[in-house]
């Protein structure tokens, strides 16, 4: 397929559904096995909720085993399968198009800790927060930290999911140091290794992270895991303006205070934050804002923000507030933490995950300005000012339903073709889904899209897996 339309919806026919689903219960006994109209719609959608796909068949699995056994009777009927794990996604990654949902949320065990390699081995349903609370709990430390903390391990690396402390640390991918992947036709494979350096043969674990489960099933994962930092401090910075705020970002680096998170929002983002949790914002008098965190010994933290406070009061009119009080503290991150669900309380709406190089991220925020303007349409901003990745907030509001999805594409495409000509990417950390596959194939150039569907071709041949991805054809 060549144009921009997303592959038809496949469904079975009744004796092809019912002949899968007996092999099924006699290969994965017990996997939870639902059939058609029996299966809730919270099972075929992703976070938001908006778009609702449909399929024959739901299996919650719970081994590898079952995995290679479901993906076996899957390949040779040729069915389609869509992987999900907590279904947070905000592309539409987990939406089918008939056929089966394999969820691999069940596949949740800690497998092993070794404290002296420094590597945790989990099952891909497990939860980042758990993950987070036991590792923390050694004295250890897994850095990438995505907001929604609710998500599964194998859902961040189907992503590549960042998170704030990418500015530090880097993202999923650089955590990663080997993979069981089962392949869509059943076949087990090991990736990587347990090594820090491995420049053995092509590093076939990188095809997979990232690939939102368009080419198999993680069933195991491998993490590289680091000395806990001994303390963290943060700080509250309030501007007159976001574009202050962003700019400010240089200013930060040109210090050279190595900051593990920067993070930027808006006060008309924070006060639907506010209104949602019932709490008020420190600095109310600002228009925009910076969250700026460092890690490391407690004894250099006092002097590191007293460094970045004096930087940014040497060249702008700022708030600077230390979140050294816990109540205080507490406060902004549940708001900070809390906006994409506040924005999703105030109705319909776009999440946007674009990505640019440090410098253009004013120029972008300007343009995402003057678009908004332009159309009449209310976007909000925040995200990741310290590694140029801007989320944006794409609200309904008033419009009227019938013209809300013209306008939304006019908006997505133009925005999106000018993330490009800033030489950004359209998805940072969320990946392209669903949501995102014709904006992905306006702008990817033929060649890199040939050679993608080259990979897919080679390890999906049917293209069973996630039909709606960029690269499916």
């Amino acid at each position: 397929m060549s144009g921009l339309v997303a592959p038809e919806v496949t469904r079975l026919e009744p004796a092809a559904l019912s002949a899968l689903a007996e092999v099924l219960k006699v290969t994965c006994p017990q996997a939870t096995l639902v059939l058609g109209p029996e299966i809730e719609s919270k099972l075929l959608t992703d976070f938001i909720g908006a778009d609702v796909g449909c399929a024959d068949l739901y299996l919650k699995v719970g081994t590898a085993a079952e995995v290679s056994a479901a993906l076996k009777a899957a390949y040779v009927r040729k069915i389609p399968v869509t992987v999900r794990g907590a279904g947070t996604n905000l592309v539409g990654s987990t939406i089918p198009r008939g056929g089966l949902v394999l969820d691999v949320s069940g596949l949740n065990r800690v497998l092993e800790l070794d404290p002296d390699n420094r590597t945790i081995l989990v099952e891909p349903g497990v939860k980042l927060c758990d993950l987070q609370a036991l590792v923390e709990s050694k004295g250890l430390f897994y850095p990438p930290d995505p907001a929604e903390k609710q998500a599964t391990i194998g859902g961040n690396i189907a992503t590549n999911a960042g998170g704030m402390r990418a500015v530090k640390y880097g993202v999923t991918r650089d955590f990663v140091l080997a993979l069981e992947v089962v392949l869509p036709d059943g076949t087990v494979l090991e990736l990587g290794s347990p090594c820090l350096k491995d420049a053995t043969g092509l590093n076939l674990k990188h095809l997979f992270i990232g690939s939102e489960g368009s080419l198999g099933v993680i069933t195991k994962c491998l993490l590289r895991l680091i000395a806990k930092p001994e303390a963290t401090a943060h700080a509250l910075i309030g501007f007159a303006s976001l574009a202050q705020g962003i700019s400010a970002v240089n200013t930060l680096y040109a210090a050279n205070l190595a900051p593990t998170a920067i993070e930027f929002v808006e006060k008309k983002v924070i006060a639907l934050g506010e209104q949602f949790i019932q709490a008020d914002f420190p600095l109310p008098e600002y228009q925009a804002y910076l969250i700026v965190t460092f890690d490391g010994k407690a004894d250099e933290l006092s002097a590191k923000l007293a460094a970045c406070q004096d930087a940014l009061q040497a060249q702008y009119e700022v708030g600077f507030l230390p979140l050294t009080e816990p109540e205080v503290a507490s406060r902004v991150w549940t708001i900070r933490a809390a906006l994409a669900k506040a924005v999703q309380a105030s109705g319909i709406w776009e999440p946007v995950d674009t990505v640019v190089p440090l410098k253009s991220i004013a120029t972008l925020i300007d343009d995402i300005a003057q678009l908004s303007a332009q159309e009449e349409v209310r976007i909000l901003a925040f995200g990741h000012a310290g590694d140029g990745n801007v989320h944006l907030c794409i609200l309904k509001d008033d419009i009227p339903e019938a013209q809300w999805p013209k306008r939304l594409e006019r908006v997505l495409s133009q925005l999106y073709a000018r993330v490009y000509q800033l030489h950004g990417k359209i998805a940072a950390e969320h990946g392209v889904g669903r949501h995102k596959r014709q904006y992905f194939l306006e702008q990817v150039s033929p060649a890199e899209l040939k050679l993608m569907r080259l990979i897919k071709n080679s390890i999906d041949p049917y293209h069973m897996f996630n039909r709606s991805s960029g690269y499916a054809e």
